[in-house]
């Protein structure tokens, strides 16, 4: 009789772990751990390469939020990037929104670098100054193949020329 309580606790007791880590994965995923009220801002990009919905929001490399959403713009063919922010988190009128990656080709997060401005961006609004996401591969081919400009000048040197001063 005491051999088959026991049982039945240490069963309770996986049955309870597996449900928290259930629950805990969930939220995760959802990028809702996130605690309290939060707001809506918006971010406009010439190019959001890499960063995802549910990407995180960091000020001073602390998380303070999840993107979104991310839509394209009709009219410029820019993105625009809704940012979900803590609503205790006030941010200035002249806030920066740069898009960063977590290691040399890790996660995409939004890396807001608030400025000192005395008014504050209200919900819906939109953060003007923005710094897009590098282009690794562009960079890599550049520095592998250089420029345009250096080819000619190479092309130059080549046939017995000396380029010009």
């Amino acid at each position: 009789m005491n051999a088959s309580r026991l049982e039945f606790f240490v069963g309770l007791f996986v049955l309870l772990g597996l449900a928290a880590v259930t629950w805990l994965t969930a939220k995760v995923g959802a990028g809702s751990l996130i605690s309290g009220p939060t707001y809506l801002v918006e971010a406009r990009f010439s190019n959001a390469g890499g960063l995802n919905t549910g990407s995180s929001v960091l000020v001073a490399g602390v998380t303070v939020g999840r993107v979104e959403s991310i839509r394209i713009d009709p009219v410029d063919y820019s993105a625009i990037a809704t940012l979900r922010v803590v609503e205790g988190l006030k941010l200035p009128t002249d806030t920066m929104a740069s898009i960063k990656t977590t290691g040399l080709i890790g996660d995409k997060y939004v890396s807001l670098a608030p400025g000192a401005d005395e008014t504050y961006l209200q919900p819906g609004t939109q953060i003007t100054m923005t710094e897009s996401s590098v282009d690794l591969e562009s960079l890599i081919g550049k520095m592998a193949f250089g420029s345009v400009s250096n080819n000619s000048d190479n092309s130059a040197n080549e046939s017995g020329k000396s380029p010009a001063p």
